[in-house]
């Protein structure tokens, strides 16, 4: 018998937490610079001017430096603050004060926005563990960006930030999860679906 895709999507998010986990600080800053000049570009091709990210953790791949020339730029940033029923609300980012919400995760301070405040932004950028090549995204088990993503009726372009080695050719998946249409790595941008 084998085991279902939630036990093969634990062993992964192990494998991965563990691979992140021992990354060098030389390879970190390495790898958050180029990932930063590929989301501006990301940014800039597609005349973003407004944005959902999320604030990295210090082993995820970097978005600080890039949430930090978007506001500068004046792109509206808004960044997901976790709720106990599974949904994400949404607050503006200003590079000023951060707090963490209920599941750890740093957020801002600013005025809290209901979740429909993410309706109104034009590129969509999640966290994840790990993506294969047909966009399938591995997130880190909880289900917010999965229910936030599925919910939305007009969704704009979703990219994933990730390593290199975490685009795959196959994760494991479930009916509820959600495909991004793209990935930046410290490599480049990758569109995965048309």
């Amino acid at each position: 018998m084998t085991d279902g895709p939630e036990s093969q999507k634990r062993a992964l998010r192990a494998e991965l937490r563990e691979r992140r986990r021992i990354r060098t600080a030389t390879e970190r800053e390495r790898e958050a610079a180029a990932i930063t000049q590929h989301l501006v570009d990301l940014a800039s091709d597609l005349g973003s001017r407004s944005i959902a990210a999320y604030l990295s953790t210090p082993e995820e791949p970097g978005t600080r430096d890039f949430l930090s020339w978007a506001c500068d730029q004046g792109i509206r940033v808004l960044l997901p603050i976790s709720r106990a029923d599974g949904l994400l609300d949404w607050a503006p980012y200003d590079g000023e004060q951060e707090d963490e919400d209920l599941m750890g995760m740093p957020t801002p301070t600013t005025e809290l926005l209901g979740p429909i405040a993410i309706n109104d932004v034009d590129l969509i950028l999640v966290p994840a563990a790990s993506v294969d090549r047909s966009g399938m995204r591995l997130g880190w088990g909880r289900g917010y960006f999965d229910k936030t993503l599925g919910s939305m009726e007009n969704c704009p372009p979703v990219y994933a930030v990730i390593f290199d080695d975490e685009l795959v050719d196959s994760v494991p998946s479930e009916r509820h999860d959600q495909r991004v249409d793209g990935v930046v790595t410290p490599s480049g941008i990758v569109a995965l679906r048309p």
